[in-house]
């Protein structure tokens, strides 16, 4: 998810407002319902077993970095509901501008967590593995 979210942050949302607006409403349709299947069930994956490391957390990992990854997917979900679905749902009717704008500067908060997530992530591999 790491990956992929700098991916969306530095290349896909930028290239938005170079679809044109003729074409927009068609595009952002197809990318929000498209995207769901690709960052969907990851995203569920994600979250279950950040869940699943609070409660079955293998020896050397402390509770304290299980949380704070839980915590930062929580992050990721409530940016994802309260701020891009709202501003995806709205270029689904056109291209806006603002709209667009506002996607990709709250999109930052996402690119944040995940990337302090991977970073918990292999804190906790490298834990178990010494």
């Amino acid at each position: 998810m790491v990956g992929l979210i700098w991916f969306v942050q530095i290349v896909h949302y930028p290239l938005f407002a170079r679809v044109g607006e003729g074409g927009f409403r068609p595009y952002a349709e197809a990318h929000s319902r498209l995207t769901s299947y690709v960052v969907g069930p990851p995203m569920l994956l994600e979250a279950g077993t950040a869940l699943l490391l609070v409660f079955l957390r293998p020896d050397g990992v402390p509770l304290y970095l299980a949380l704070v990854g839980l915590a930062l997917v929580a992050a990721i979900w409530l940016s994802t509901a309260l701020l891009q679905v709202p501003r995806h749902t709205a270029l689904g009717s056109g291209f806006d501008r603002t709209q667009w704008r506002g996607l990709v500067g709250t999109n930052w908060i996402r690119t944040a967590a995940w990337s302090a997530r991977g970073l918990v992530v292999l804190w906790m591999a490298a834990l178990v593995l010494n």
